[in-house]
């Protein structure tokens, strides 16, 4: 297996035998750069140093030019962003999404790419903290974070590159998880040409439903007690749906390659008489049907999709008495009620819902007809851990089927969903969590060689412990039943049907 530091060297480099440009010039004059709707707050010419990043190993970076700005689309626009000029560059763009309510650079994920020879880019979406405290009162702001701000940073992040380097990008690309995702998915509906190629990695493509969602059954735990199921009934929940469907991926590893065929009943675990210990109540199996289960209202309205079997141990399960987290609960206390002190346990599903539809429909990211994007060439690789314990998989997948239907069947000649078991939310989980998707996505778009498999890693004190082949859905990894059931050479992929 390889080691970590190697394994790192090897992701997100995008090319296999770049051909580097001469070193550019010192960026000192960009700052005089006349640019609409920009303030360039900062140059500075950077020596290759190390970089630690808040998680993993530090990272050599290159010598580069760091620019820091303000973006001001609007009158009450203030998005900070940075762009990194590497003195070696590989010709390429690439911007980087954020996580949760954002209001942070993303510099780790802008040091990786630099270190892989792109001008890197992110921003800070506009205001700062993880709160959606911000839209209160700034409607402006919630534009500037739905969808504004990455278009405005990559208009003028190619007016500085071309500044710089004398001449623009050869191609412009896009990274983003999460509420990255979502912005991905944003940028291929309404600015198609901004980027060349998208990863959107678990996106949060329609993050009122998902906070819906939450919000709706989470409530209902923490209001009754009875619902409640303590460390040791997720592991006894577990522990049977392991039981019961491991044995069809072939291999005992503690997690799903194809979660979809598991058709675990619940109620097999059922208490009988007096049993509480190796068995689940009534109100608890409630609960456990419910997170299979998609949030609907009263009247049938389904609103969002469920988990898929075998996330078990990564269900944020809330303790009785506790409140919402507000990463949910910020979009109706702030954006659909408009109040800081708006009270959670009224909280109503269709009525929330709509309500937040209804001031915010722009933040979601739901439009299947991405055919300017896919017309101008455009590569759209999606992923979704299948542990993930808050955007469902499910829900990943039925964006990428609404697409394939909008525009017409068979879309994987520009469209591909990979699917990562064990997974958790973008990474971390009990399976392989690291990937090169950004040189997958690079051989794709400029070779036009399709990523047919991507080899995923799992790292374990510092050593890449296993390995396996991601596979395009609906392909699942199939074990050969003779090789070694932690190396990606003993799988190949294997057609499977859309829905088990």
């Amino acid at each position: 297996m390889l080691a970590k530091p190697l394994f790192n060297a090897l992701l997100f480099l995008g090319c296999l035998a770049c051909s580097w440009p001469a070193l550019a010039d010192d960026c000192s004059d960009l700052g005089a750069l006349a640019l609409s709707h920009i303030s360039i707050t900062a140059t500075e010419t950077k020596a290759a140093a190390t970089f630690k990043p808040a998680r993993g190993a530090a990272l050599a970076l290159p010598a580069h030019c760091r620019i820091a700005a303000v973006l001001s689309p609007s009158d009450d626009s203030r998005i900070a962003m940075e762009l990194w000029l590497p003195t070696q560059w590989n010709g390429k763009f690439l911007a980087l999404g954020n996580g949760g309510w954002a209001g942070s650079i993303s510099f780790s994920a802008m040091a990786i790419g630099l270190q892989a020879g792109y001008a890197v880019a992110s921003n800070d979406t506009g205001h700062q903290g993880g709160s959606a405290a911000f839209a209160l009162g700034h409607p402006e702001k919630l534009v500037d974070f739905a969808y504004r701000s990455m278009h405005a940073m990559a208009v003028q992040s190619k007016a500085i590159i071309s500044a710089f380097y004398k001449r623009g990008p050869d191609l412009s690309y896009y990274q983003g998880c999460s509420t990255g995702g979502r912005q991905g998915l944003m940028e291929a509906q309404r600015y198609p040409a901004d980027f060349d190629a998208i990863i959107a990695g678990a996106p949060v493509y329609n993050q009122n439903a998902l906070h819906a969602s939450q919000m709706h059954k989470l409530i209902s735990i923490i209001k009754d007690d009875s619902l409640f199921l303590p460390p040791d009934k997720i592991q006894l929940l577990h522990a049977a749906i392991l039981a019961s469907c491991e044995s069809q991926d072939g291999v005992a590893d503690g997690f799903f390659n194809n979660p979809l065929a598991c058709h675990f009943e619940p109620a097999t675990l059922l208490c009988r008489g007096s049993g509480t210990e190796a068995c689940l109540s009534a109100a608890q199996l409630d609960t456990v049907r419910s997170v299979y289960a998609p949030a609907t209202t009263a009247a049938g309205v389904e609103i969002y999709p469920g988990h898929a079997t075998g996330f078990e141990l990564a269900w944020r399960m809330p303790a009785p008495g506790s409140t919402p987290p507000a990463l949910a609960s910020d979009t109706f206390s702030y954006i659909a009620h408009e109040d800081a002190a708006w009270d959670w346990q009224n909280f109503d599903l269709a009525s929330d819902y709509a309500l937040a539809r209804e001031k915010a429909a722009f933040v979601d990211a739901t439009d299947l007809d991405l055919s300017e994007f896919k017309a101008r060439g455009g590569k759209l690789l999606l992923y979704h851990g299948w542990n993930d314990p808050g955007p469902s998989p499910l829900n990943t997948i039925n964006y990428y089927e609404g697409v394939r239907q909008t525009l017409g069947g068979e879309q994987s000649d520009w469209m591909r969903l990979y699917l990562m078991p064990g997974m958790g939310h973008c990474q971390g989980g009990i399976g392989p969590d690291q990937a090169d998707f950004l040189g997958a996505l690079a051989s794709w778009r400029e070779a036009g060689v399709a990523p047919e498999q991507i080899t995923a890693a799992r790292i374990r004190e510092g050593r890449v412990d296993m390995t396996r082949p991601l596979c395009p859905y609906p392909a699942v990894a199939t074990w050969d039943g003779q090789g070694n059931p932690d190396d990606a050479a003993s799988y190949s992929c294997q057609e499977s049907d859309r829905e088990e």
